[in-house]
Order: structure tokens, then sequence, then C-alpha cells
């Protein structure tokens, strides 16, 4: 009997660890998966198109033969589409918080025009035409935001600058005839504000839209003219500066490297 016991036991013992193998084998633990966390930091390049406007300010000063004097200022209207790129670098904190550099250029027909015929005394009658433009304009901004996972809300400002050219001529007909005119262009620089928001398609595209407010600050102008070409001769010297401001609406898509 004892023998018998004995036997018993040393089977069980024997068997235990293969039973366990057994369960193993039958029951794998399964491994969890790491979703991957998007991160908006690296650089980035893209394109753009908008539009804008508001008003150019033309204020101008005239001094007729030395002792006469008026001044007058005009707000134009202005309006243009634009289209350009940008390149730009983001780096994301754990906290979530991105801070970013971006610069673009955008080639623009944004103008402004404004023409006005009116008499003067003894029936004379006289003509005005003024025209201001931005060939092109450019930011060179930081940003900052914060992620929602893709989706990145952002406040961004910095310098801006563009090339603005102004048109202005003038006629006079009375005793005799008159024209005067003044062109030219130049490159500005100023300051720009905006805000947009950005999210990201995949993990390499992203799309976005961006408010901006543009100061390219004032052109000064002047030019010298002779009238009338009649028995009395009146000298006219013109004088004064265009302001150049404008808003910006725009949407554009950018690849993450």
């Amino acid at each position: 009997m004892k023998r018998f016991l004995l036997a018993t036991v040393a089977l069980a013992a024997l068997s235990a660890p293969a039973a366990a193998a057994d369960l193993a084998t039958k029951y794998p633990v399964k491994a969890v998966a790491v979703v991957p966390v998007f991160s908006w930091t690296g650089f980035y390049i893209g394109g753009n198109f908008g539009y804008g406007g508001d008003k150019f300010t033309l204020d101008e000063v005239n001094t007729y033969y030395g002792d006469y004097y008026s001044a007058e200022s005009r707000s134009v209207n202005s309006s243009g589409f634009f289209v350009g790129g940008q390149i730009g670098y983001n780096y994301q904190f754990a906290n979530n918080v991105v801070l970013g550099l971006e610069t673009d250029l955008q080639w623009t027909n944004i103008e402004g025009k404004y023409s006005e015929n009116y008499a003067t005394y003894y029936g004379y009658t006289s003509t005005f035409n003024a025209g201001a433009s931005v060939d092109y304009f450019g930011t060179i901004r930081a940003r900052l935001g914060y992620a929602f996972d893709r989706f990145l809300p952002y406040i961004t400002g910095g310098a801006a600058y563009g090339k603005t050219a102004l048109n202005i001529n003038s006629s006079y007909y009375g005793e005799g005839s008159d024209l005067w005119s003044v062109s030219g262009s130049s490159t500005k620089w100023g300051w720009t504000v905006g805000a947009g928001v950005e999210y990201a398609i995949t993990n390499n595209w992203t799309f976005k839209t961006e408010y901006l407010y543009v100061d390219l600050g004032s052109t000064d102008f002047s030019y010298f003219g002779t009238c009338c070409g009649g028995s009395v001769n009146y000298n006219d010297i013109y004088s004064g500066s265009v302001d150049t401001k404008f808003h910006t609406l725009k949407a554009g898509v950018n690849y993450k490297f």
C-alpha cells in the first residue's frame, strides 16, 4: 500500500510541469499596441493664396507761387489677390506649446486708384489722378500656438517688407494748359500681426488659414510744375506721402519633413 501511495505522489509531481506548459501554450499573453502621438516639431515648406486690401491714405501739400498754401488728404480704397510660398520651423514642447519661425513672400496686385475732375476760378478746369499699389510683400514672423493633437491654433507677428509703387498726375486748363506728374517705386519695411489655425491632414501634409494685418509705413513724394502758359505763371510745388496698410486673408498647405 505504501509503495502504491509513493508511486502516485511521484507521478503527480512529474505531470505538474507538463500541465503548466500546456496552460502557457493555450493562453498566451498579448502585447498592448502603443499609438504614436503626432508632433509639430520639424521643418516645413508650402504655398498659399489669398486676398487683401484696405485703404491707401494720400496726404498732399500744394504751394502756389511761393505763398499760397493748401493741403488735402484722400483715402483710396485698395484690393487685390496674391499668391506665394512660405518656409519655417516648429518646435513642440512637452506641455504642447508650439513655438515657430516662418518667412513668406507674396506676389500681389493689391492696388487703389483715385480720380477727380473739378472746376476752378473763371471756369478753369483741373483733373487729379492718383494710383498706389503693392507689387510684392513678405514677412518674417514668430508663431506661438498650442497643439490639440493635430489641430494648432496660433498667433503670429514680426517684420514685413514690400515693394510699393505710386503714380500721380494732374492737369490744369485755363489761360494755357499744364500737365505734371510723379511716379516711382521703393522697397519699404514695416510690421505685421495676425493669427491662424493649422490642421495636420497626414503626418506630413497640413492645411492652414491665416489672417495678417500689414503696415508698410509711408512713401514720400514731391514734384514741381509751372502753370499756366498764359500771361501769368505760377510755380507749383507738390509734396506729400502715401500710407500703405492692408489686411490679408489666405489659405495654404505645408509639407512637414
